[in-house]
């Protein structure tokens, strides 16, 4: 927490003991508050829970309920081995009707998209992505493993396979996979989404910045050329606290 928003605290007259509402309940109030009004600003750190409890006078167990609360509303977000943080600004809408690359996406929400690579490798196509792919044993296929950010944050782990006849080179690919197929006159044209809900490993946590088991949404997708080949096969894993994936649905006529 800035030092700015704890003198704010402090001239305000800190938090009243004498008060009917519980002092953790205050404190989230006046955390809110600051968020709100711009003093916390997203990504900030807070201090510890012991230096929150001795700068504020309270006990260490009222912070940490505190904290806890406004962590599953989504307000703080705490990451493993780094501390408890202001939850990011970056929060996206993803449209499930459309097929589009997570990079197409992030620039028409104006965020700057990025990726760190975590494995670029040519081999023979697992019995997952033989079947997912419809490829013949032994066939070989190109896998590009990222982790996709917006704005510097960490948004989803992406375990991308693609039949290596489509894409020889995995050094091919720059920012976008989709615009290194279109090059190649190998263009998605439709796709299925099968999606769930799950909680992530700790390695997967530390990638993506949330305490080991935060809620995240895994998404396997299988993209088609127009002439129905399987041109990609991707496992996704989307922070549960910065995505989110919107639905639109119709009703059919009554009968």
């Amino acid at each position: 927490m800035s030092h700015a928003a704890l003198a704010d605290l402090r001239n305000a007259g800190g938090l009243d003991e004498a008060s009917p509402t519980p002092l953790y309940v205050q404190l989230q109030h006046f955390i809110q508050e600051a968020v709100r009004s711009g003093a916390l600003k997203p990504d900030e750190a807070l201090p510890s829970e012991r230096d929150l409890a001795k700068q504020l006078g309270i006990s260490r167990v009222t912070v940490r309920k505190a904290l806890a609360g406004l962590v599953d509303r989504g307000i703080l977000v705490q990451r493993w081995g780094s501390g408890t943080f202001i939850a990011p600004g970056v929060r996206v809408e993803q449209p499930l009707s459309r097929l589009s690359s997570f990079t197409d996406d992030m620039l028409a929400r104006g965020m700057q998209p990025s990726a760190v690579d975590l494995s670029r490798a040519v081999g023979p196509a697992s019995p997952k992505e033989l079947m997912a792919l419809g490829l013949s044993p032994g066939d070989l296929v190109t896998r590009i493993d990222r982790l996709r950010m917006a704005d510097g944050v960490p948004m989803a782990i992406e375990y991308a396979v693609v039949p290596a006849r489509f894409l020889p080179d995995p050094k091919a690919v720059g920012r976008s996979l989709y615009a290194a197929l279109n090059e190649r006159g190998h263009q998605p044209r439709r796709a299925l989404q099968r999606l769930h809900a799950t909680l992530l490993d700790a390695e997967q946590a530390r990638l993506l910045q949330v305490p080991v088991r935060s809620a995240a949404l895994y998404i396997e997708r299988r993209s088609f050329l127009d002439s129905g080949e399987a041109v990609e096969f991707t496992s996704s894993y989307y922070r549960g606290d910065a995505y989110d994936f919107v639905a639109e649905l119709t009703i059919g006529a009554s009968r």
